[in-house]
């Protein structure tokens, strides 16, 4: 009777412990900054902070790809700033890269870096993740940092807040940080 007992209670703590709403939890930090990319298109030089760097078959290195841009690698070393102006003074740059890789949609795998240069931010942050370009908001996660952003991880949402053809786009990227170290 007693090990009935006991399984009872066993398999009601049990149940109460799944059945128990999932913590909510709160950024220990948050940051909003806006990149600026201005790719190469074989005529803006001297504006350019990013150029394709791999192309299909055939393609070339000054025109984005047909068919989603499938198979297209870009570099960046774009202006990162506080609000979503270009011409606002820059507070550092997100340096990296960003390939097409689906033939029936706008989508992109980024990898990149925010490297900040300011009095109130030094250090920098690593993105990496999925970029379904045509959604409104896309998730990727923060994967580290250094200095102020020492061992920091957490989510970007990112969202395209402008795009000029092919040529220009803006991201704002608000920036959650859920586990945060110091030393």
């Amino acid at each position: 009777m007693g090990a009935k007992v006991s399984l009872i209670i066993l398999f009601t703590l049990l149940i109460a412990s799944c059945s128990a709403k999932s913590k909510q939890y709160t950024p220990c930090k948050s940051l909003v900054l806006f990149f600026h990319d201005i790719i190469y298109n074989g005529n803006n030089a001297g504006n350019a902070t990013s150029a394709i760097v791999a192309a299909p078959e055939g393609g070339n290195l000054t025109k984005l790809a047909g068919q989603f841009h499938f198979g297209n690698i870009v570099v960046f070393d774009d202006p990162i700033t506080l609000d979503n102006n270009l011409h606002s003074k820059p507070v550092g740059r997100a340096q990296g890269f960003y390939i097409y890789d689906t033939k029936n949609t706008y989508t992109a795998w980024l990898g990149f870096t925010f490297v900040l240069n300011t009095t109130d931010h030094q250090g920098t942050i690593t993105f990496a993740g999925a970029d379904p370009i045509m959604q409104k908001t896309r998730d990727i996660s923060v994967t580290g940092g250094t200095g102020d952003f020492f061992m920091h991880r957490g989510i970007a949402t990112i969202m395209t807040d402008a795009f000029e053809g092919e040529v220009y786009f803006r991201l704002r990227v608000d920036i959650k940080f859920y586990d945060c170290w110091s030393y």
